[in-house]
Formats: C-alpha cells, structure tokens, sequence
C-alpha cells in the first residue's frame, strides 16, 4: 500500500488525519516514524504558501506523497489575527494556554456580538512528481469569554459554535471531525486521494 506522509511533527494535529483519511488505500506515516528530522520555516505570507512550504520540503526530503496543512484563527474584532500566526501569537515557545490566555486578554473588551471568527484550513498535497494540489475548509463561530471542554487542542477551547451550544473542545472526536475546518478541508483532500489511488 502507497505512503501518505502526514508533514507534521504536532501529534493532535496527526491524530485528526489519522482519523479523517481513515479507509483511504494508503499507509499514513508520521515524519518521525520515517527517520524525517525537518524544522521548516513557515515565511509564506498565506495558509496556501505555507502549506505549499511544508508540504514541498517533506516531499523532497521523503520521496513520498504528502500532506501538509496550515491552518489558524482568523477574529474580526482583531482584523483577521492571529490568522497565519496562530501557533506563534503569545511568542516563540508558547503553549496553547498561553495561546488562549493572549488572545482572550486582547478580547476582554469586545462585546458577545462582536466576537465572530473562523477557523481556516488549507491542505496541501504534493506528489515526488512536483504537482502540488490544495484543499480548503473554512469553519464559522465566535470566541467565547472563557475556555470550555477538554477534547482537541490549540484554540478549540475558546472557538464557540452558536447553533451547538459549544466549544469545539467539548465536541467528541467524532462530531468535530465531521465539521471542523480541517475536516471540510480533509474531505476535499479524500476525494483527491481516492481518485489518485484509483489510477
């Protein structure tokens, strides 16, 4: 069975996938688990180019098919941030509570109705042939005032979906990944894998 290596060194991150592409005719594998030591810098402007980034680097240094994704927070009372910078906003060496701490402490001010985000996603895959192929997902809410649940990481905790009464951390595994971001995204990337496997 073909590899699919998932570029991503963020074991929630892996998790997901692992669950996501579930049935697909591949062997996911993990850059650890192929001997990959490979700290990329991400210095695209824009999820895609980020995830064009990564996604090139380890197809390079793996020969095999694989999947990078980048994704982030986008808030509307902050102009878009932390957008790309999601995963650096507190700083360099941050962990997600100092993430959501950071954040929350820049809302403290706004008002309930003025809170809306999204999640975004952008997944790409690229082939040992050079072709390089994008996915996106795109997944609305707002910030809540305090963190809630215990499941996923990084912001699920604050990201409040209105028409279910709850973070995206209180969701179990199984519901988030039917409507996260980095699931609508996922189901793109699905049905380019099937049809790729399929040839």
């Amino acid at each position: 069975m073909q590899k699919l290596l998932i570029a991503t060194n963020n074991a929630g991150k892996v998790r997901e996938f692992q669950e996501l592409l579930k049935g697909l005719p591949y062997t996911l594998v993990t850059p650890k688990e192929s001997g990959i030591k490979l700290e990329v810098e991400e210095t695209g402007i824009t999820y895609q180019e980020n995830a064009r980034i990564k996604a090139a680097a380890f197809v390079k240094a793996s020969g095999l098919l694989t999947l990078a994704d980048d994704s982030g927070l986008e808030v509307d009372a902050l102009n878009g941030e932390p957008g790309i910078r999601s995963s650096r906003y507190a700083g360099e060496g941050a962990g997600d509570k100092e993430r959501v701490d950071f954040l929350l402490n820049k809302l403290k001010n706004v008002p309930e109705k003025l809170r809306k985000g999204r999640f975004r996603c952008v997944i790409a895959l690229a082939r040992p042939d050079g072709r390089i192929d994008f996915c996106e997902g795109v997944c609305e809410g707002r910030i809540n005032f305090t963190p809630r649940g215990s499941e996923g990481f990084g912001y699920d905790p604050i990201f409040y979906f209105t028409e279910l009464n709850q973070t995206m951390a209180e969701l179990p595994s199984e519901v988030k990944n039917q409507i996260s971001h980095r699931a609508r995204a996922a189901a793109k990337a699905r049905l380019l894998l099937q049809d790729w496997a399929s040839r």
